[in-house]
């Protein structure tokens, strides 16, 4: 048995001007060499050309895609016998999103 309590789990932030995790955690995944403001930049342009271009709101388009790209399961390889075989296996939502904003990036 652990002597160590369990861990606690992490909740993305929200960004300042839309006050909405999925573009933190967006953010997060382009961040490159800790320039977080120039990724904050980045993101807040593309949303400003999907406001423009669609004349709509560019929040619910970001959760349209990321709904769209979402994974209901995922394969996992495992070890029977002398070979490998790749078994589908459930997802959450939480690494579901995060799958989707992989791929969508």
């Amino acid at each position: 048995m652990s002597r160590r309590g369990t861990a606690e789990e992490k909740t993305a932030k929200s960004d300042p001007i839309y006050r909405n995790r999925l573009v933190n955690m967006l953010v997060n995944r382009i961040l490159k060499h800790g320039k977080k403001s120039l990724a904050y930049q980045i993101i807040y342009r593309a949303m400003k050309k999907i406001q423009q271009k669609t004349e709509t709101n560019p929040l619910s388009v970001l959760r349209q895609a990321i709904r769209g790209v979402t994974p209901d399961i995922a394969v996992k390889a495992r070890r029977v016998g002398g070979s490998t075989h790749q078994v589908p296996i459930e997802i959450g939502s939480t690494q579901g999103k995060a799958l989707a904003i992989r791929w969508l990036l």
